[in-house]
């Protein structure tokens, strides 16, 4: 009899990445946040932190780390943040211990954050770990559409959107990649072969050197 000699190969370690999804509010970028985190446990979301008040629902430190405004304040000027903005009001910031530990322990951490957010991590992390990807809708008359359906803003409200839907969508050329996002099933499937392609990426691959060198050697 012959024994079975396997000839598994143990995947070279890797780096993980910074995967940005950014749109303007009504264009799909939450919605396709939570279908990506619910199939690929490789991503982790990143949990900003947040001066606005908690909405129905919303846990602290799952959907967001709720903070004041002075410890907000704080962890800006200690550099605990990648990157904030202000919208609506309200600040918004990315904690950046648990990013970095994500990244060095070859997860991916999912960012969903507008156009200004995106500039700060561009400039904090010279690029190597960052793929942003901007997801647009087929039109604005579908866009305004989409927020009328919500049901819950009201008409100052929507405009107020439609106008800064205008001005993020002004930024498209920032981004490494373009989706319209006509039909939710096909755009994901579209970030999933982004985001598979990314880490199949030479420069992310940590052990590959190695590993080439053993199976010549």
């Amino acid at each position: 009899m012959t024994a079975f000699v396997s000839t598994a190969v143990a995947t070279p370690p890797r780096r993980g990445l910074m995967f940005v999804l950014s749109s303007p509010s009504g264009a799909g970028k939450t919605t396709m946040s939570r279908r990506l985190l619910v199939d690929d446990e490789q991503i982790v979301m990143s949990v900003s932190v947040t001066t606005r008040p908690p909405r129905p629902g919303e846990i602290d430190g799952r959907d967001y780390h709720f903070v004041t405004e002075a410890e907000f304040d704080r962890m800006q000027a200690a550099g605990e943040l990648l990157e904030w903005a202000k919208v609506f009001g309200y600040k918004y910031g990315t904690p950046s211990a648990r990013v970095q530990d994500a990244l060095h322990a070859g997860r991916d951490v999912l960012f969903d954050i507008d156009w200004q957010g995106t500039q700060q991590l561009q400039q904090t992390e010279s690029g190597s770990d960052l793929v942003r990807v901007f997801i647009l809708p087929p039109s604005m008359a579908e866009l305004e559409r989409r927020l009328r359906s919500r049901g819950t803003d009201s008409e100052p409200v929507i405009a107020h959107r439609m106008r800064r839907a205008a001005t993020e969508i002004s930024h498209w050329g920032e981004y490494d990649y373009i989706l319209i996002n006509d039909d939710p099933d096909v755009c994901l499937h579209e970030i999933r072969a982004i985001l598979k392609a990314e880490r199949l990426a030479r420069r992310r691959q940590l052990g590959l050197a190695a590993f080439v060198r053993d199976m010549l050697g």
